[in-house]
């Protein structure tokens, strides 16, 4: 890996920081509990359309892991975890098929994170009562997927990089 590209990478990772931050600010959860824009996933969906696949999961998951620590706990990194790894991967998948574009690809993520976070938070509560707000995450997951997803084409199309 060439050292402007790493630098690039680095550039990223504050980015993706530096938006997990403003997130927590938004408080959105008055509105719906749990409930978040997303907004470094914005970076995530970038990466994986501009750089190499495990860059993006690098970067992607390093910021998951300096976010619960620097702004949530050990149960938000687990449920942060557990959706980061299903939606990414199902993200992967549909962009490397070549057929989907970067809302397709950034909604299916909001949704399998906000579905992996439900049945991991399921397990852990040893209760499967709060499957019942899947409905209500689906919708929250399509509108921000939908938003990430179109912020991410137009970063994709207008930003130039170097390497």
């Amino acid at each position: 890996m060439s050292g402007r590209r790493l630098a690039y990478l680095g550039i990223f990772l504050g980015l993706a920081m530096i938006l997990s931050y403003v997130e927590t600010l938004i408080p959105l959860s008055a509105v719906v509990p749990g409930m978040k824009i997303g907004l470094a996933n914005v970076v995530t969906v970038f990466l994986l359309y501009r750089f190499r696949w495990f860059e993006a999961f690098l970067v992607s998951f390093i910021r998951v892991i300096l976010s619960a620590l620097l702004f949530g706990s050990l149960m938000s990194f687990l449920f942060s975890t557990a959706g980061f790894l299903v939606s990414f991967l199902a993200m992967l998948l549909l962009k490397k098929t070549g057929k989907f574009r970067t809302v397709s690809v950034s909604v299916t993520g909001g949704v399998l994170h906000n579905t992996a976070q439900i049945l991991t938070a399921a397990a852990v509560l040893g209760s499967g009562a709060i499957i019942g707000y899947l409905p209500v995450l689906f919708l929250v997951g399509i509108v921000t997927g939908a938003v990430i997803g179109l912020l991410s084409g137009i970063l994709i199309r207008t930003v130039p990089l170097k390497m």
